[in-house]
């Protein structure tokens, strides 16, 4: 399934900064980076994990990952996607009515949801959809202090049902004119693993490269997430890497390389390095890249420039770092991104290769992770009705005790501090 372009115009640099200004303000940050969080590599230690906290479970589109901001210019509203470069693209045409409005006509401001663009597969060709799957702000107000399944909440009943109001059930006609269509990205519980890989991946319209699991108690985290796990496959299990290319080999000519005449030879296979991001320009040798006389025509028929771009790659089976194929068997360049993956993020995926967690390995722990889950929540049904018992006692007692107009002390009323009989009917002097 091919990846989507960013729809829209690009915002200029000027613009751009104030929008950035504008959401980081809107979110309570001091600084105006991309506020987009990031999952972190599913290790063999997050199974206990799973069966220790409640989190949510969806797959892992293979799409674009952006923000989606509301916002108005004047009386007119506008939306911006968010790239992982923290680059602006205003699309035209979107409109997302508020749900206190029978009109339809007042729209949303000051709201930021997380999602991906994705290409669906439909009988009449490909549908560009924006799946959201967490929401950062709603009309002015933040939500990222509360916990997942609370700002779930907040988007579905604020934002999604008055939109699937007014274009699915009351004007369907009308998304055809929208640049993509809104969707809510579908949740599972996290032990429902066997029915996400025999049921739910065979059966999805566009590309998927692994599985989310999202801590549903924790806040939104701008960057890296702890809580966010982010489990693949083997093959799928990849680096983000700053591809170098190293000198050419001398142009032969008539069977020797003697004379210093020959120049490079662009046509020869070079050498490769793999960078890491480790800080700002600060880039470091990592591993080569190994590079089959193959993988060197496909290289080269890409006609692009090569060196300096940032590029997926993988570990084979005999430990040597590939770079990843896209949909067209071409690498799979990451030009969404400024920078490549930082050392830190570098680590927990080496962590996660080495320590990998394969889908049977998941698989075997459903159970345990249905039992835990299953216990936590009897636990909290048995809480909560303990606190409802506890509230409904105070409030039998609150009404036992106003009878009478004020508390009881040793049998006799009192109110304002004073005896309710002596205030009523005072001694005669």
């Amino acid at each position: 399934m091919p990846i989507p372009d960013i729809p829209g115009v690009k915002a200029d640099r000027g613009l751009a900064e104030q929008f950035r200004a504008e959401v980081a303000h809107l979110l309570g940050r001091r600084n105006n980076n991309f506020p987009g969080a990031q999952p972190v590599s599913f290790a063999r230690k997050h199974l206990r994990e799973l069966m220790e906290h409640d989190y949510y479970l969806c797959e892992k589109t293979d799409g674009i990952r952006c923000l989606l901001y509301f916002t108005n210019d004047g009386p007119n509203e506008i939306h911006y996607l968010i790239d992982r470069k923290n680059d602006y693209y205003f699309v035209p045409n979107l409109h997302f009515p508020r749900h206190d409005d029978p009109s339809y006509q007042t729209f949303h401001t000051g709201t930021i949801v997380d999602g991906e663009l994705v290409y669906d597969q439909e009988p009449g060709g490909l549908k560009l959809r924006f799946l959201v799957f967490d929401c950062l702000a709603i009309d002015g107000k933040s939500q990222t202090e509360k916990p997942l399944d609370k700002r779930l909440g907040y988007f579905r009943t604020l934002v999604m049902k008055p939109w699937e109001e007014l274009f699915v059930r009351r004007h369907p006609e009308e998304r055809q004119f929208l640049p993509f269509e809104l969707v809510f990205k579908e949740m599972s519980f996290p032990y429902a693993l066997s029915w996400m890989f025999d049921v739910k991946l065979p059966d999805l319209k566009h590309g998927n490269d692994g599985l989310i699991f999202t801590c549903k108690e924790t806040p939104y985290i701008f960057g890296t997430d702890e809580k966010i796990l982010k489990w693949k496959p083997a093959h799928e299990n990849t680096i983000d890497f700053r591809l170098r290319l190293g000198d050419f080999p001398p142009l032969v000519a008539n069977g020797n390389t003697g004379g210093g005449g020959g120049g490079p030879d662009f046509d020869a296979k070079p050498n490769f390095d793999l960078m890491v991001f480790h800080n700002k320009g600060d880039y470091r040798a990592f591993a080569p890249l190994h590079v089959t006389d193959d993988d060197w025509e496909v290289l080269k028929s890409v006609a692009q420039q090569l060196d300096g771009r940032i590029v997926e790659c993988y570990k084979d089976a005999a430990g040597r770092w590939r770079f990843k194929r896209d949909d067209r068997g071409r690498p799979h360049f990451r030009d969404d991104k400024h920078e490549a993956n930082h050392v830190s993020t570098v680590d927990k995926v080496l962590e996660s290769i080495d320590d990998a967690v394969s889908k049977e390995d998941l698989t075997r722990s459903e159970q345990r992770i249905r039992d835990a889950f299953k216990r936590r929540q009897a636990e909290r049904e048995r809480r909560a009705k303990e606190e409802e018992a506890m509230r409904r006692m105070r409030e039998e007692k609150r009404k036992r005790e106003s009878v009478g107009g004020g508390g009881e002390a040793g049998g006799v009323a009192y109110n304002n501090g004073e005896p309710a009989d002596k205030r009523l009917k005072p001694e005669p002097s």
